[in-house]
């Protein structure tokens, strides 16, 4: 990896979350192995490692709209995703820290780079961390936060200090104070190990380092007295799981007033009102959106509160000693199989629900984060699950998903990459329950391989295309994913791009109507009826916006 040197730039952004998304992934069984203080959950890494994704995946999406998206807009959607997409207490306390970070620099100009300014933003992000909690704890994911700030700023303040130093120190600090958090908790010492929230923040700091430096951390270890760190000791229930502790965990999203008085007066309210009722207490956001996460026994009251403050959405619920007795319960109960599909539109949430599919919502402009499709997987209750993203944007964090199933779930996952709708419609038509799973998975997959794909969509702006130049408004004819025909009409476009996917042969022509695009289709087959006698022709209302026409041949 070569090493950032010229500043901050999205690209440089989205190298680092794409690299602490990745480390996080890889580390999440161990964070969550770590996982004693404050609920012996086992989700610290899952947790984290989501809300790092939902910021991945958002502005992997964004940037795929709008190839000019500039840093300042980039760096905004990247807190409000993780903001968004925030699971548990670390990944909660973890977005705040990344939406501090991000607002400390578009304050000083998101061109200052220099070594105070970076390292100012780090000490914003502990100091977001510690506000954002009821009851600050050392030896927790704060401690270590702060640790590697104070690093950043010594570090800063030496002659000649560059950006890539404040985060080498930083890094090299978290790892250090992560190493004395059991000095500082003994519920961790009493487990034999660290604190998983402050592992999982080493992990995104190294991130950071690899990023701004090009080089990567050596492998991690953490000596307590003279042992390495091991697999963790089956530890004593922490203070939730105790008969006097908060039995449940309430998480939400909650819009408030966008008068900034107004919302501050209502969040200080909420921070009290919930402090009352429980522990484990964080409130992170701002600009009328937060995320709130507390643990109490009243969950009534919880939700209550938010409903004085504002409007609660997203709201989850989790019961920790069901939940550990649910996963055990889920394990042996589990039958079956199931194919998890992504739609693009109504009429393919339809088709693809009316073959025994369960419909995750996608698609250009809305591809589900990896939470959901995660959630899909497991919440179906099946033994064995099929998955087909039907979107090449959307196949990484459908195997993402599938792992973490696998590890937490005792799930068997396949996914499928089908790159598109249609592929997805012809894998499915072959799916068979009563086979052998991998029988069933190679049919499908052999069947999505052999339909050629393809689309017609309408130009946004000016561009490059592999098919030469277009302006907006101009008909863009898709072949296999690239753009293969540049026209003024789409009807002569359509036509084009079948007649190229017929050039191969087939039997059997699909065309999915999308928004606006059922008198097109109709046309579109007439037209294959017409010069292909031989080709049997199936007509979809999908309702699938930006693309009035998808097509294939099998």
């Amino acid at each position: 990896m070569e090493p950032v040197t010229h500043g901050i730039t999205l690209d440089a952004v989205a190298r680092f979350v794409d690299i602490a998304t990745d480390a996080l992934s890889a580390a999440r069984e161990e964070i969550d192995a770590l996982n004693v203080y404050p609920v012996p959950d086992g989700d610290t890494g899952t947790n984290m490692f989501l809300t790092v994704s939902a910021a991945r995946d958002a502005l992997r999406e964004a940037r795929a709209a709008d190839p000019g998206l500039g840093l300042e807009e980039g760096m905004v959607l990247l807190a409000r995703a993780a903001l968004m997409g925030a699971r548990g207490n670390s990944g909660v306390i973890l977005s705040q820290m990344l939406r501090a970070y991000v607002g400390h620099l578009a304050s000083a100009g998101l061109d200052d780079r220099r070594a105070q300014t970076v390292a100012e933003a780090l000490a914003a992000a502990t100091d977001a961390s510690y506000a954002a909690v009821g009851s600050p704890v050392e030896g927790t994911i704060l401690t270590v936060s702060r640790a590697a700030s104070d690093a950043a700023l010594e570090a800063a303040a030496l002659p000649g200090a560059r950006s890539r130093d404040v985060f080498t120190a930083a890094a090299a600090a978290a790892r250090a104070a992560l190493a004395r958090t059991p000095e500082q908790l003994p519920v961790l010492a009493q487990a034999g190990v660290v604190d998983a929230g402050g592992r999982g923040l080493t992990v995104v700091l190294d991130a950071v380092e690899t990023t701004a430096t090009g080089r990567r951390p050596a492998p991690y270890t953490v000596p307590i007295g003279t042992h390495a760190i091991p697999q963790p000791l089956h530890a004593e229930p922490g203070e939730d799981l105790t008969p006097d502790g908060p039995a449940y965990e309430v998480m939400y999203l909650l819009d408030t007033s966008a008068d900034p008085a107004d919302e501050s007066t209502a969040v200080a309210t909420l921070r009290t009102t919930l402090a009352a009722l429980g522990d484990s207490l964080v409130v992170v956001g701002g600009d009328g959106l937060w995320n709130v996460h507390v643990h109490v026994d009243d969950v009534g009251a919880a939700v209550e509160a938010g409903i004085a403050a504002g409007r609660p959405h997203r709201i989850r619920v989790t019961h920790f000693a069901e939940q550990v007795a649910a996963t055990r319960q889920r394990a042996r109960t589990r039958d079956g199989r199931k194919v998890v599909a992504v739609a693009a539109g109504p009429g393919l949430a339809e088709l693809f629900g009316s073959a025994g599919a369960v419909v995750v919502p996608g698609g250009p402009g809305q591809r589900p984060s990896t939470g959901q499709l995660l959630d899909a997987v497991v919440e179906c209750g099946a033994r064995e699950v099929v998955v087909l993203p039907n979107d090449a944007d959307t196949v990484r964090a459908a195997e993402i998903a599938a792992r973490t199933a696998e590890a937490e779930h005792d799930v068997v996952v396949e996914v499928i990459p089908t790159h598109a709708q249609v592929q997805g419609l012809a894998a499915i038509s072959v799916h068979e329950p009563g086979r052998a799973f991998d029988a069933d998975v190679r049919e499908m997959t052999a069947t999505a391989r052999h339909a050629r794909h393809g689309a017609v969509t309408v130009a946004a702006r000016r561009a490059i295309t592999m098919a030469g130049p277009c302006e907006a408004g101009d008909a863009l004819g898709v072949v296999a994913g690239d753009f293969a025909v540049v026209g003024s009409d789409l009807e002569e476009v359509a036509r084009e791009v079948l007649e190229r996917l017929l050039a191969g042969g087939g039997e059997l022509v699909t065309v999915v109507a999308g928004e606006g695009g059922a008198d097109l289709a109709g046309r579109v087959a007439a037209h294959v009826e017409e010069r292909h006698p031989h080709v049997d022709v199936a007509v979809h209302q999908g309702g699938q916006p930006r693309y009035p026409l998808l097509v294939s041949v099998e």
